[in-house]
């Protein structure tokens, strides 16, 4: 059957599925076409149903599998499959990280066209479980039923503490135990959800926006800290205050408890006041630095924070090697956000200057310094293509090393073109987005050679991968 006959809904048989792409889907061949298969692993022999048919590609659904990959991991989390948060589950963690750094090597060469140096191994994580120390639920006044539920009108509008369907923004499944955060996390959940049911306190209808409790955050730092935020659509405290009682009560270790009124449309609450109901509105995170110092972090309730603790020492680590400061260097630090890497290099080098486009974010990196008595760092709030100018260069001073470590979407164009235009020795790149950077290399090759690349994993189980790439100038 050539591709003019296919229609949506036919079925291809025995299709085996090659390798991952970087959204996670298998990707096989038929016929010369590639084929894009979601809910297998690379090694499987399957049969699917198609989705998508375009005159390039092809993309369908895995109906049956008929030969298990070797590559094969039996899941540990009974939500695998309606979950979309550690969607490579299904498949052994050496092999996730085989395919990530084949991720990096595909957009780099492909996306960028660069001449590269040898890549390095990834740096897989030490722990691939219980590694995130920040979660989001959101509370469903009639959660996601399954198949066997909703032919039973038993569980018709019961409510649930989960998170969204993938591509669903009203479809929510109840939480029974997430692998992501360490306790008390799961505890801290469970609780506030039997709480609210007990006392009649009516969940969140996503799709008629009526309903009174909406989400609730948990953060977790190294310190052993924990920050919980609720968020709520009114001010009626006498539902408010049962919850975080009941939460107060039973978990001691809670040090920052606090709750949002939001009667807005989204649950967004950067633009809202966040109130500490009890504790200190800030948790507390611990780095050491390469010195062997031991830094301080706050991280508020509106802070970025690397989302593996313990992966982020580690990448911060591979910059700060590659940057090779000798101390007598003038660092800037592109996307500072709270400060972070600016703080732990500042030791080794003259001074660090941070820009970051969250205004909120630097009087973080701020505090973070004097908290930690550095004061080798100066920090700027507004757009990076709009700060980084030649008149800001001029006034503070030519870079001799830029570290930036961008949000997927990577550095403006104006960003590259004015680093090309300052002239840094070295630029260290980090980033979460491997096809962004690419582009954003392809750029700076006119005066850079890439010497150096570290693939880092910092969500295991999940698609995403970092990367860290050693710039220099051309001589």
């Amino acid at each position: 059957m050539n591709t003019n006959q296919l229609k949506k809904g036919d079925h291809l048989e025995d299709i085996v599925a090659e390798s991952m792409a970087a959204e996670g889907k298998c990707i096989a061949h038929r016929n010369g076409q590639v084929v894009f298969m979601q809910g297998c692993a690379p090694g499987d022999t399957v049969d699917i149903q198609l989705t998508k048919i375009k005159t390039s590609f092809l993309e369908g659904r895995v109906v049956k599998i008929k030969k298990l990959s070797p590559d094969r991991a039996q899941p540990f989390c009974s939500h695998f499959g309606t979950c979309g948060g550690c969607s490579w589950q299904h498949i052994n963690y050496q092999s996730q990280l085989q395919y990530k750094q084949q991720q990096v090597i595909d957009n780099l060469e492909r996306i960028g066209g660069l001449e590269l140096p040898e890549i390095k191994p990834i740096v897989g994580s030490a722990n691939t479980t219980h590694y995130r120390n920040k979660l989001d639920f959101t509370f469903s006044a009639n959660r996601w039923l399954t198949k066997d539920e909703m032919s039973s009108d038993k569980f018709f509008g019961e409510p649930g503490l989960g998170y969204h369907i993938p591509r669903m923004f009203d479809k929510v499944f109840d939480v029974k135990e997430c692998f992501l955060q360490p306790e008390p996390s799961n505890a801290i959940r469970m609780l506030a959800r039997e709480v609210a049911i007990q006392n009649n306190i009516p969940f969140f209808d996503l799709r008629k926006q009526t309903g009174f409790v909406r989400t609730l955050t948990i953060r977790t730092a190294i310190s052993g800290d924990v920050m919980v935020i609720l968020q709520v659509t009114s001010d009626k405290m006498e539902w408010t205050e049962i919850i975080l009682k009941a939460l107060s009560e039973k978990f001691p270790q809670i040090s920052s408890l606090n709750y949002i009124i939001n009667g807005k449309r989204n649950d967004t609450f950067s633009d809202l006041d966040v109130i500490c109901w009890k504790g200190d509105p800030y948790i507390t995170e611990t780095m050491l630095n390469p010195g062997g110092r031991n830094l301080q972090f706050q991280v508020g309730s509106k802070s970025f924070y690397q989302t593996n603790s313990a992966q982020a020492y580690v990448l911060y680590k591979i910059a700060y090697a590659m940057a090779g400061l000798t101390g007598n260097e003038l660092v800037y630090d592109l996307y500072t956000g709270t400060g972070t890497i600016a703080n732990f290099v500042a030791g080794s080098a003259k001074k660090v200057i941070g820009l970051e486009y969250v205004a909120a974010a630097i009087e973080d990196a701020k505090s973070n310094s004097s908290l930690n008595e550095i004061s080798n760092t100066e920090f700027f709030a507004g757009d990076i293509k709009d700060l980084l100018s030649e008149n800001f260069i001029s006034n503070h001073g030519r870079p001799d090393v830029v570290i930036t470590d961008p949000p997927r979407g990577g550095m403006h164009e104006d960003v590259c073109k004015m680093l090309l235009k300052a002239l840094p020795e070295k630029i260290v790149y980090v980033s979460c987005n491997p096809a962004t950077q690419a582009r954003d290399l392809k750029i700076l090759s006119e005066k850079y050679t890439v010497v150096e690349v570290q693939p880092v994993d910092m969500f295991p189980h999940t698609v995403h991968v970092e990367n860290v790439v050693l710039l220099k100038m051309k001589s």
